[in-house]
Order: C-alpha cells, then sequence, then structure tokens
C-alpha cells in the first residue's frame, strides 16, 4: 500500500483554516469510536462517488477495514490517489487535504489520531511465544502489527506493558487480563471483542486470547 504524504500548506495559504476537524466539518463521514489523552479513533466510511471537505489530521495511523480507492486534495490543488488494502496500515503525517471516493466500493477505515506532542520511547516487543506477529507499519509514533494468538496463548504472570495499544479486532475474540496496582490490588477482566476498536494500557500482566486475528 503506498503511504500517504499529507502536504502542510496552512501557513501559505489563507483560505485555510487552521485545525478543521473532520468530525466537526463532516459529521456525516467521521465518527468519533475513542478518545483519550493519548489518541483518538475515528470511523472513516465514505461511499462511493461523495467527497468529503477540507479538513486537518494530526500525525496519525490509517487502517483500511476494506479495500477501496481515495483521491486526496492538498490545499495547494494538487492530488494524489491511494490504494486502501484491507487489514494493512499506513502512516500519515499531521497535514490538511480534501478527499474522494473514487473507487467503486465503500471507503471504510480507522484513523488512529496522535495526541501527544512527542512520541512515546516505551519499546515495544517484536515476537512472543504463542502469538504471530506481522509488523504492518513502523512510524515515528507506533508500530502496528498484525497479531493471531494460539488457542493456549497465555502471557506469564507479572507481564507487564509499559507503552498503550490501540486493539483492533477483526472478527470475534476472547480476552482475559489480571491488572495489577499498589492502591488497587490485582484484578481479573474478561472481554468478547467484535471489530471495533478499544485500548490497553500498561501494568497488565497474565492475559490469555482466543480468536480472530488482531491489529496492535
Amino acid at each position: 500500500m503506498k503511504t500517504l504524504k499529507l502536504a502542510v500548506a496552512l501557513s501559505a495559504l489563507p483560505l485555510v483554516a487552521a485545525a478543521q476537524d473532520p468530525v466537526k466539518v463532516d459529521p456525516s463521514h467521521y465518527k468519533v469510536l475513542l478518545d483519550n489523552p493519548a489518541v483518538r479513533v475515528l470511523k472513516v466510511n465514505v461511499a462511493p462517488g461523495a467527497k468529503t471537505p477540507m479538513h486537518s489530521h494530526p500525525d496519525a495511523l490509517l487502517v483500511p477495514l476494506g479495500s477501496g480507492k481515495a483521491r486526496f486534495t492538498m490545499p495547494d490543488g494538487k492530488t494524489e490517489d491511494a490504494l486502501l488494502t484491507k487489514e494493512t496500515a499506513a502512516y500519515t503525517p499531521a497535514g490538511s487535504h480534501a478527499g474522494a471516493n473514487v473507487g467503486t466500493t465503500k471507503v471504510d477505515l480507522l484513523l488512529v489520531e496522535f495526541k501527544t506532542a512527542a512520541p512515546g520511547t516505551a519499546a515495544v516487543p517484536t515476537g512472543r511465544a504463542g502469538l504471530q506477529q506481522t509488523i504492518l507499519v513502523e512510524s515515528p509514533r507506533a508500530v502496528a502489527f498484525k497479531t493471531t494468538a494460539a488457542p493456549d496463548f497465555q502471557e506469564p504472570a507479572g507481564t507487564t506493558h509499559e507503552y498503550d495499544q490501540v486493539v483492533i479486532a477483526l472478527g470475534e475474540a476472547d480476552t482475559a487480563a489480571t491488572s495489577s496496582s499498589s492502591a488497587a490490588g490485582r484484578s481479573t477482566s474478561r472481554r468478547t471483542w467484535a471489530a471495533s476498536p478499544s485500548t490497553t494500557s500498561s501494568s497488565r500482566s497474565g492475559r490469555s486470547l482466543r480468536g480472530a486475528p488482531t491489529l496492535l
């Protein structure tokens, strides 16, 4: 998949307003699924032939849920076409554009927008026993993996994650996680996932996964 190169040209073009939030200027195509201090996750759904007005994004990861074709018009009038391939990921630096679905199928994707001023510094594991991981994209902000867990996958008790995750289930899956903190002690949570994102954070241990592949 082609990595989108989003032009940053706001300062030179007075006709373009800065920081046009797509959720505000185009709520019919952009929906907020998740919003926390680290990220905002948007669901983008654009029918064939439909267009989106000029808007801005911070640094983000783009995750297509289906294949399609989009055309982006930059503030200077230049255009760029992008093929969107299901179950891939691409890093999109901060910038502004207007969009159009120029394919024959709907544009259906998730956009993980990063809200912090600087990237994190935690190391991300590249492999774990019982967990098949394929790197989809490495970026200055995050790493996207496609992950499939064996039916008996379980992290050892005491395992910690010193990084935040956005988990996108590509089908149904079951998870259980034991969390610990000095204030709350230990607790176990179970969850059945559908095709929607959620976040997990550090200090999680003893996690087991069963079911469909996920994107992390």
